[in-house]
């Protein structure tokens, strides 16, 4: 990155840590990402803000990828899958924390655009799939973490089938009116459920695009 563009992330993950706890991990991470590469807005790409993408979707807000990162407590995770990649700023994120990222998206075009930033920005560890992502991705499950990028009423039991025993999944759960980022722990084939803070999401959907 130039010089100008470091000084923006780590403007940003100040501000982000003014509003919301981060570790000095996930501070460096955001610190060496130039959201600017995802984002279509690029004079406001440095701001807390949510941004429009391509088919109705959203780069989520730097503060909201800083709350569902820091909920997979992801000290010791080796592996992460990542339903939504989206612009694939979460998953480039991701991938300066975790090992290896497995990222699906239902949008072709956001696919293939999330694959051409991370070639080049030469992020290697990152797989993507073009694909409907509420089946999972077995072909590397199970994984160590899951995060869901969009809300959903019940997490289809597949994608617990493919979290590691003591594995973490992170998703905008929907209860009531309300999205909700929600934290489910998997232990000796048990889901155990705490509620965190409120968010927004777009909805999960069906099939490919």
């Amino acid at each position: 990155m130039h010089i100008f563009e470091q000084k923006q992330c780590q403007t940003m993950a100040e501000e982000i840590r003014k509003n919301t706890f981060i570790n000095e991990e996930l501070f460096e991470a955001f610190c060496s990402t130039p959201r600017e590469i995802f984002s279509p807005l690029k004079m406001h790409a440095y701001r807390l803000d949510a941004l429009p993408l391509m088919g109705n979707q959203w780069i989520s807000s730097p503060l909201t990828v800083a709350k569902m990162t820091m909920a997979l407590d992801f000290k010791d995770a080796d592996s992460v899958l990542e339903i939504g990649c989206g612009s694939g700023y979460q998953a480039a994120i991701l991938s300066k924390l975790i090992r290896r990222v497995f990222t699906i998206e239902r949008i072709e075009k956001l696919a293939i655009s999330a694959i051409e930033k991370f070639k080049k920005l030469n992020y290697a560890n990152i797989h993507v799939k073009f694909d409907d992502g509420q089946n999972g991705w077995k072909n590397y499950a199970p994984y160590d973490r899951i995060l869901l990028s969009a809300y959903i009423e019940h997490i289809p039991n597949v994608l617990f089938d493919q979290l590691e025993n003591n594995g973490i999944l992170v998703a905008p759960l929907l209860i009531g009116n309300q999205q909700f980022i929600t934290k489910f722990t998997k232990k000796d084939g048990e889901i155990s459920k705490e509620v965190l803070d409120e968010c927004l999401f777009v909805p999960i959907k069906d099939g490919k695009e």
